[in-house]
């Protein structure tokens, strides 16, 4: 008959994880989508200053809520916390989360600076919790294929990535931090931070320089709204990353009209964004308001894999392109296409969730780590400094995907 400790912890290795969310936005609002449907996690506690979000997710999931992210930290029952709060507070929270020995997913960016990331790896690798930088787009099964299918050398060399994406991003409803670069606004931080992600990860993640353009051509949005960025790898392959965030042209309409999240959107929506919330018709403080968990609901259906614009990847013996299916692959002998397998929960989110029960579970730590956060920081930052100083920039942080 096995021995009590045994069967504990057999069932403590079964055991659904406790999650609970920092910020209750909509970030959080896709997480707990996407953890709802998961397997593997109970949707256990949020913490928000707002008591709207908060009396939802309570309601919705008999789960317990807070108001400050320290008391969320003190609750012993908590296994992973997911940090989807304002960027400006990801290091104090993470090292805070670490320092309470919760393992973390961190929304990106991992900090809004270089020597701030150096604390959070302190407080991670010397706490020994786990941390994985997400939800970014790189953990999309489609991204992983690509990464696969050139690890298996069929296609020979990389050359070169290109991502590009044109949508509403900043014109959607915003508070003043949110159209404020110093606290991690505009797109650098926000949207370009998946495309470099996307790119890392199918180039192998050592990138050796960055040359970049950035723009603000809405007055109302005082950050950048546009940006054009070269990306050299140390093997000599490169990365072109385009990006419009002023709701114009919508690069969906190359998609067959899927939209980012996985799911069918409205045909030749252009502009509608940009007229419902620039006109001034209804304050810009209360739509933001309706963001927030409670008031905006998800699409449930995910027909489609989530994407990040159009990517197409140019290799020595053919290209690749992302498609609502997997993948398309354009070779000698013409067009082949590549359905993607799914995980266990939602494509995308429901990925991360994956790489954290493997991680808890069973020690297969995701090399989405602080190290890897940090070294997508670099290129952030590199981006924006190039745009100012008009030149080339070296990076040294670089790490390698496995």
């Amino acid at each position: 008959m096995p021995k009590r400790s045994e069967v504990t912890a057999a069932y403590e290795s079964q055991r659904p994880l406790k999650l609970a969310l920092s910020g209750l936005g909509l970030a959080g609002n896709m997480m707990i989508r996407a953890a709802s449907e998961h397997p593997k996690f109970v949707l256990y506690a949020g913490a928000d200053p707002r008591p709207e979000p908060r009396g939802a997710f309570e309601r919705d999931f008999g789960a317990k809520t807070f108001a400050d992210f320290r008391s969320l930290c003190s609750d012993p029952e908590i296994d992973v916390i997911y940090i989807a709060s304002p960027h400006q507070y990801h290091a104090e929270q993470a090292i805070m989360a670490a320092e309470a020995g919760k393992n973390i997913i961190l929304e990106k960016p991992l900090a809004l600076t270089l020597e701030d990331s150096d604390r959070i790896i302190e407080a991670a690798e010397r706490t020994g919790v786990m941390l994985i930088v997400g939800h970014t787009h790189a953990f999309d099964p489609n991204i992983r294929a690509v990464r696969s299918l050139l690890r298996s050398g069929k296609l020979g060399r990389l050359g070169m990535i290109l991502n590009f994406n044109y949508t509403d991003f900043l014109c959607r409803p915003r508070t003043p931090a949110e159209l404020d670069t110093a606290q991690g606004g505009g797109i650098a931080f926000n949207q370009v931070s998946h495309q470099i992600e996307i790119a890392r990860q199918i180039g192998g993640g050592m990138v050796r320089s960055v040359r970049a353009n950035v723009g603000r051509l809405e007055i109302s949005r005082p950050t950048e709204g546009n940006c054009t960025a070269l990306l050299e790898f140390e093997d000599g392959a490169c990365a072109t990353l385009i990006y419009s965030a002023y709701d114009f042209f919508d690069s969906d309409e190359f998609h067959d009209w899927v939209a980012e999240g996985g799911q069918r959107k409205p045909a030749g929506q252009w502009g509608q964004t940009r007229k419902r919330v620039l006109s001034g018709t209804v304050a810009e403080a209360e739509l933001q308001k309706k963001m927030a968990y409670g008031d905006r609901v998800l699409p449930p259906e995910q027909p489609y894999l989530p994407h990040f614009g159009i990517t197409i990847v140019t290799c020595e013996r053919g290209d690749i392109r992302i498609t609502p299916e997997g993948l398309a692959v354009y070779g000698i002998e013409g067009r082949s296409d590549l359905e993607v397998e799914r995980g266990e929960g939602r494509p995308g989110h429901g990925d991360v969730l994956d790489s954290v029960w493997a991680a808890i579970r069973h020690g297969q730590r995701d090399f989405h780590d602080a190290r890897w956060g940090k070294a997508t920081l670099e290129v952030i930052l590199a981006i924006l400094q190039s745009a100012r100083e008009g030149r080339e920039i070296g990076l040294v942080h670089q790490v390698a995907c496995p």
